[in-house]
């Protein structure tokens, strides 16, 4: 196997163990709300802990990362999100989670800007796509392997354990990642051919890392903000919300949740797959990167759309498959989106970029999970939240074509 997949495959199992952490809580949310008296409004404020976490972290680490590289502050992230996650067994009230959650939001907020930067490291351009789209099925791997092995776990051994055993993933990942993990330049097994290809595109003019202040005077890093705003939230209600919305309209418990979620799950796995060659595949026949990016955002805009349905139906499996539709078509409309951030901008800046793109993501998550929870309390119903989740795709992707009228990477002078 050449190098660059190697790269790419340990990207895959950080993302994938990344998402099985922090999905422990919303799959024991049922139980733990019971068990410490939790209402739904405190639910979604210990949300709102983690992506206010995940916003600050996201704000920090891809500007760290730009500077001291990615395999030290990756390292650094990991082990940070896997004691937090741990740390969650010893939570007994609403506070104590919050403050676990707020830890495990810092940690994790490294792995996106850490991932594409890698990506963008050991990837030429026409393969970007592809990768992003593999390593980003993690994301629904990990979401497919939490409710088995976190329900196994809690109704055998107890919710503490689920914390616990979970958390350790990422020590067992970290030994591979500081025996393989290194720059092309650096790397002592990679061949001329394939560093060759690797640097297969222009050699960028920019080598400097920038501000953010410099960042935001571009109206790209506006429309690419807005875009991860909008869309984000919509991610952060099926991985915190989901299961509790399969449990209130459609009577599924921790023992029989696991169907559905797999199948959301695995469908999402697709969607990111087919996302990333979609566009990449566009590519190879000649169109200009940022274009095929563009245009294949539109089409899984458009597949997001019928998921409203999936708040009127009583049947559950008409339910999982229209929200299984929205899952496989958000990570295809992720997966494009992170590596139009590659396109546009230079490696120097991709971390800076990609995390201040993805705070802009967390700060909407965040607001989104303390409505929700208020919201629910206050009427017991999930229409309005999926109206939102069928709109908000097509209105960011209105936004980008208004304001990304010129699509060539972006010149920054030194």
């Amino acid at each position: 196997m050449n190098i660059r997949w190697r790269v790419c495959a340990l990207l895959f199992f950080a993302t994938t163990i990344n998402y099985i952490d922090r999905q422990v809580l919303g799959l024991l949310a049922p139980q733990l709300q019971r068990e410490f008296s939790m209402s739904e409004s405190e639910y979604g404020l210990i949300v709102t802990a983690f992506q206010a976490a995940y916003a600050l972290g996201l704000a920090g680490t891809g500007f760290v990362l730009d500077r001291i590289g990615v395999k030290r502050g990756f390292s650094i992230a990991v082990v940070v999100w896997s004691i937090a996650c741990a740390a969650h067994a010893l939570a007994r009230s609403a506070f104590g989670f919050g403050v676990a959650r707020f830890a495990l939001g810092l940690g994790e907020a490294a792995n996106f800007p850490a991932s594409i930067k890698a990506v963008a490291e050991w990837f030429p351009k026409k393969e970007r796509a592809l990768a992003t789209g593999l390593f980003n099925a993690g994301s629904n791997i990990g979401a497919i392997i939490a409710p088995l092995v976190v329900a196994y776990i809690a109704l055998q051994f107890g919710w503490q354990q689920a914390f616990i055993i979970t958390g350790g993933l990422g020590f067992i990942w970290l030994i591979f990642w500081l025996y393989i993990y290194e720059r092309p330049e650096a790397h002592k097994t990679l061949s001329r051919e394939e560093f060759a290809y690797i640097l297969a595109d222009p050699v960028e003019t920019s080598t400097s890392s920038f501000s953010y202040r410099e960042l935001l005077k571009h109206k790209e890093t506006w429309a690419l903000c807005a875009a991860k705003f909008l869309t984000d939230p919509i991610w952060w209600f099926f991985l915190y919300w989901l299961p509790k919305f399969l449990n209130t309209n459609h009577g599924i418990t921790l023992s029989s949740v696991g169907a559905p979620l797999v199948t959301i799950y695995t469908m999402a796995t697709l969607g990111s797959v087919s996302g990333g060659y979609l566009s990449s595949w566009l590519v190879r026949k000649g169109w200009n990167a940022p274009k095929a990016r563009i245009s294949s955002m539109l089409v899984f805009a458009l597949c997001i759309v019928p998921i409203f349905f999936a708040s009127q139906t009583s049947d559950l499996w008409t339910a999982v498959v229209l929200i299984g539709i929205a899952a496989a078509a958000h990570q295809g409309w992720s997966a494009n989106l992170f590596t139009l951030i590659s396109d546009l901008y230079p490696k120097s800046t991709i971390g800076s970029m990609t995390g201040l793109a993805g705070m802009s993501g967390a700060i909407g998550g965040m607001l989104i999970a303390s409505i929700i929870g208020f919201l629910l309390q206050a009427t017991g119903s999930y229409v309005p939240v999926f109206a939102l989740a069928a709109s908000a795709y097509l209105l960011a992707w209105v936004l980008i074509r208004l304001l990304l009228r010129n699509l060539e990477p972006l010149n920054f002078t030194e």
